[in-house]
């Protein structure tokens, strides 16, 4: 019997020292390494709901979003397909124009469909008041406009998002078809520490 258990003990003792000399190499090679949550003093996480107004400005004397790109055939097509638009939106607490700013929607978005008006959203909202001043969260997703819904993944953040994740929904106040203008209601929830 003892014959039996040095047959099997030697060779996984062997194979458990070459495995854990090899994962200490990996974690140690200058390039990257496990961390625990805790050496980063990351709190215990916490489910935060954000509710505001996102204001897209294309016309007037200082619009907020405008056209910077955009296919040969955007002319010619129904959704405006190929159409890439800058944005340094407003986001404020009411639909207002007015109402009390609580940061910006910067970053692009793309009319990507040849069928409907979906738009691809990479976007930050940075933050500029209260707990959140200097944080953003950061959106990549499809938009299709017209949906009296939409959600779009939130896919990280900064500041007091770091690690973030979540949702973000979002729904038309209102819409000017002559200007392009709208007001867009946003209600996001993210995971964050």
């Amino acid at each position: 019997m003892a014959k039996l258990v040095s047959y099997i003990l030697i060779p996984l003792a062997t194979v458990f020292v070459f495995s854990s000399s090899s994962l200490a190499a990996v974690e140690t090679n200058g390039f990257s390494r496990n961390l625990s949550p805790a050496s980063m003093d990351l709190q215990e996480e916490k489910l935060s709901h954000l509710h505001f107004y996102f204001h897209d400005i294309l016309s007037g004397p200082k619009p907020t979003a405008m056209r910077v790109a955009e296919a040969p055939t955007t002319k010619t097509s129904r959704t405006d397909f190929g159409a890439v638009v800058m944005a340094d939106d407003p986001l404020t607490v009411g639909p207002e124009p007015d109402s009390r700013l609580v940061g910006k929607a910067q970053g692009i978005y793309a009319l990507a469909s040849q069928d409907d008006a979906g738009l691809l959203m990479v976007m930050n909202f940075a933050f500029a008041e209260g707990q959140y001043n200097g944080s953003t969260l950061s959106v990549l997703g499809r938009n299709k406009v017209f949906d009296d819904m939409r959600e779009m993944p939130i896919v990280g953040g900064s500041g007091v998002f770091r690690f973030a994740r979540g949702y973000a929904q979002a729904k038309t106040h209102t819409f000017d078809l002559k200007t392009g203008d709208a007001v867009v209601e946003y209600n996001v929830y993210v995971f964050h520490h």
